[in-house]
């Protein structure tokens, strides 16, 4: 059973690690979204809708450029990754609102349990789309070379 285990870490190592990246960069970006939602509120500079929207706004960019340079190592331009990444995160964004009514509003669930389960579920999905459109290689370009 140990062997398979190992074998299977070691087949599937590459994929683990990307995952693992996915996750740091996603701590990363969270953590910028936050610091900027209170900075904005705290210096009183605008309310906390505001406030989260901006930090959304910057916990989006910290998510795409650690992505594209660590995670998936994306040989796109960025005029040609951002629309994709774009396009995923608003998704991700639709995806989330309709969960949390429907486990929170239709099934009772309580709110952050209901956050809990989104999250999870949105970030499969966040993670596939980068993964296979939005940071995919280009046809025809080398791994590791990034376009401006």
């Amino acid at each position: 059973m140990h062997a398979n285990l190992a074998a299977l870490a070691r087949r599937y190592r590459p994929l683990i690690l990307q995952i693992a990246s996915f996750a740091w960069v996603g701590v990363l970006a969270t953590g910028a979204h936050f610091a900027t939602l209170a900075l904005v509120v705290e210096r009183d500079i605008a309310g906390p809708v505001v406030a989260s929207s901006l930090g959304a706004v910057v916990g989006a960019i910290v998510s795409y450029l650690l992505n594209r340079a660590f995670t998936f190592e994306s040989t796109r331009t960025h005029a040609g990754a951002v629309p994709r990444f774009m396009v995923v995160a608003l998704i991700s964004f639709a995806l989330n609102g309709l969960l949390m009514d429907l486990l929170v509003h239709r099934l009772g669930v309580f709110y952050l349990l209901a956050q809990v389960i989104t999250t999870g579920i949105t970030m499969v999905w966040t993670f596939a789309g980068y993964r296979v459109w939005a940071f995919a290689h280009r046809a025809g370009a080398r791994r590791g070379a990034h376009g401006a």
